[in-house]
């Protein structure tokens, strides 16, 4: 071999070297975030930390963008701390600001929005200098508006219909589910247990779902579960409430104001606090 030859070898050498680390590290990455779902409770939260820093330290990029977003997927399910939230937004707003990702079609790119959900659901503090960003957070505010006024008059598995507006005097908590969702199942006990504690203090859940009737009653017939279940043939309601992921719940007040809002699975004390609004007492 020539000294040429071994010249453009070494340099062939050092230039794929980090390029081969880089995608080693976001291939780990990418098996840990799907592990993730499989560890305990108290497991969870260290993980998801470790994995936003994990995150932050790639090169930027495309990948790093997904792999941050993926993690903002996952940071919502359930109750991991502010400081777990907090670490994942940091990860997405520096990978976004790395590595702005374009519009298409006018849409907002789904990380804008994520970032902007964990901003104004999940109580992160970010800022980030990017119209598409700001576009996302007025999405938000305009959705919030729309949902306010929203009506709708679905049937239950029973056949008996319920529409929203004739709900005015009752605290009402609007959840849409599906059978397929793990996040959905996990949270329902916790929906079934305020139901069944507040009915009495008028507090409703209607529990929505856009799937066929007689598979959600064959799915749900061993549970013991109280609220009612709607169905939303054709996802009319789903559109209305602007759903693109569930489990997700509304809160409504005595007059029908919409008083908050959770965009992933809730655990009972997290349920509690969006109650905690209301006049329900213990």
């Amino acid at each position: 071999m020539s000294l040429v030859q071994r010249a453009l070898l070494c340099a062939a050498v050092l230039f794929t070297t980090p390029y081969l680390l880089h995608a080693d590290n976001e291939s780990k990455i990418a098996g840990r975030l799907q592990n993730l779902r499989s560890l305990s409770d108290a497991q969870r939260p260290g993980a998801t930390v470790q994995l936003a820093a994990d995150v932050q330290a790639l090169p930027p990029g495309p990948n790093k963008v997904k792999l941050a977003d993926d993690l903002a997927h996952l940071v919502t399910e359930g109750d991991q701390g502010q400081a777990t939230v907090q670490a994942v937004a940091d990860a997405l707003r520096q990978s976004l600001s790395e590595t702005p990702v374009p519009s298409k079609k006018g849409e907002t790119p789904m990380p804008y929005m994520d970032l902007a959900n964990l901003v104004r659901y999940e109580g992160a503090a970010e800022e980030l200098n990017d119209p598409l960003y700001a576009k996302a957070q007025q999405t938000l505010v305009d959705e919030e508006t729309e949902i306010a006024k929203a009506d709708f008059t679905l049937r239950d598995l029973h056949g008996k219909k319920w529409t929203l507006s004739e709900l005015r005097g009752k605290i009402v908590m609007v959840n849409f589910w599906a059978t397929w969702c793990g996040p959905c199942k996990l949270e329902m006990p916790n929906l079934d247990f305020f139901y069944t504690r507040f009915q009495s203090q008028g507090l409703v859940v209607l529990s929505i779902t856009s799937e066929e009737g007689f598979k959600v009653a064959s799915y749900t017939s061993a549970w013991n579960y109280h609220p009612p279940i709607l169905i939303d043939v054709g996802g009319k309601v789903f559109q209305q409430f602007h759903i693109q992921g569930v489990p997700r719940t509304f809160l409504f007040d005595r007059d029908g104001k919409l008083l908050a809002e959770a965009i992933d699975q809730r655990t009972q004390r997290q349920f509690l606090v969006m109650l905690s609004k209301t006049d329900l007492h213990p």
